[in-house]
């Protein structure tokens, strides 16, 4: 009998997306893990879906790479921000005479625009695609047509189900939990509680609401009384808040969200003349200006996951795996900085202020270091042109 020995990129264009998919479920996705180093594999709890990289023997664009960069929504600071840092890493990456040219699109929202603008990203001979995804599924047909086109696709900030896509996130599951767990121990008993998504739809919104909604099914005498879209966008956020508040008469002890509008938050109860209630979220520079203002009344609990490092880790993963490095896994975790009440004194920079909205701190450390992100790698040897101590400076 002849044995034929297929590569994985082979292997993967004859089973399928759905195939794999499945495999990747099952015994593939615990022996992918089991690749990586201990402190690695902790990031994966609460059913992450992963599996094997479909990247082992691809074969990569060569250099200067054409950097494609296809946006879902643009409408909020954060996802400017983010957008702002990548251009700047990549122009970076064009000096070093490692990138061509950039070029990135908008779909507004729009899933099927998304979908046009990746095929479009195809046709010019995009080297690698980094995306925001808009959907976790509606994408897989035309992210399985770049692959098998020879271009690379990366996701960030909201991972898609595809096997042939390199995903990287924050366990979004674990950070709503957390979330939950913060006003639970705060509460320490009885109370009601706001919680506010951000944009319906969106793959890590499910997995935010998902795990804080199991969070308080852990404390049944927890009352949530009722949840709202904020979209993650600032003015949309207060006035779904503001308009709970005039509805429910009722006692609001904390509001649980995930999104950097935590600010809006206590300033459409400060509004409303109600008690400013515990706010869980992402930090943002509005927010730390808000609490200097408000050190008395402002109580915060949550973390930071924040534009310019999903910018950074997206440059990394993408360049590392242009360079041929090897992703163990299809998806890569990063660690999300806990920040508390007590904490908030190291976040805060001179010039934010409530009006700063636009402006994200910046980690005292690398939430994951170069040499964590090896880990990820079969071939880890750093990301090429990155350096964390060029962060720029969110006063400039």
């Amino acid at each position: 009998m002849m044995t034929i020995a297929l590569s994985r990129q082979a292997l993967m264009m004859a089973l399928g997306s759905a195939a794999l998919a499945a495999a990747a479920a099952g015994p593939a996705a615990a022996q992918s893990l089991s690749d990586l180093p201990q402190e690695l594999q902790a990031l994966y709890t609460d059913g992450i879906p992963v599996g094997p990289s479909a990247y082992d023997d691809f074969k990569m664009p060569s250099k200067p790479w054409k950097w494609c960069h296809s946006e879902s929504y643009m409408g909020n600071p954060w996802r400017v921000n983010m957008a702002n840092e990548l251009k700047r890493l990549v122009e970076g990456a064009k000096t070093a005479g490692l990138v061509s040219e950039f070029e990135m699109s908008d779909s507004n929202g729009d899933v099927t625009q998304q979908i046009a603008q990746i095929r479009a990203f195809m046709d010019k001979g995009c080297s690698v695609i980094t995306m925001i995804a808009g959907s976790s599924t509606a994408l897989n047909d035309v992210i399985e047509a770049s692959y098998k086109a020879g271009i690379p696709v990366v996701t960030t900030a909201s991972a898609v189900t595809s096997p042939y896509a390199l995903n990287i996130q924050h366990n979004h599951n674990v950070w709503g939990y957390n979330m939950g767990k913060g006003v639970a121990a705060y509460l320490n008993g009885p109370g009601n509680v706001l919680m506010v998504e951000g944009i319906p739809g969106s793959p890590i919104v499910a997995q935010e609401n998902s795990g804080g909604e199991r969070a308080f099914k852990e404390h049944p005498d927890i009352t949530i009384v009722g949840m709202v879209s904020g979209n993650w966008t600032a003015n949309v956020t207060k006035s779904v808040v503001l308009q709970t508040l005039a509805t429910n008469p009722a006692q609001i002890d904390a509001v649980w969200t995930t999104g950097s509008e935590t600010r809006v938050v206590a300033e459409a109860f400060e509004e409303a003349g109600r008690p400013v209630p515990l706010v869980t979220g992402s930090m943002s520079g509005d927010a730390l200006g808000y609490w200097k203002e408000h050190k008395d009344t402002f109580k915060f609990y949550g973390g930071a996951i924040l534009p310019t490092v999903a910018a950074q880790n997206t440059y990394r993963a993408a360049t590392r795996l242009l360079e041929g490095q090897q992703p163990l896994v299809n998806t890569i975790i990063v660690p999300v900085p806990e920040i508390k009440q007590e904490d908030l004194d190291k976040w805060a920079a001179p010039c934010m202020t409530v009006e700063s909205g636009s402006i994200f701190p910046v980690p005292p450390s690398d939430p994951i270091s170069e040499q964590m992100l090896d880990g990820y790698f079969r071939k880890g040897a750093g990301s090429p042109g990155y350096d964390f101590a060029s962060t720029p400076n969110p006063c400039g």
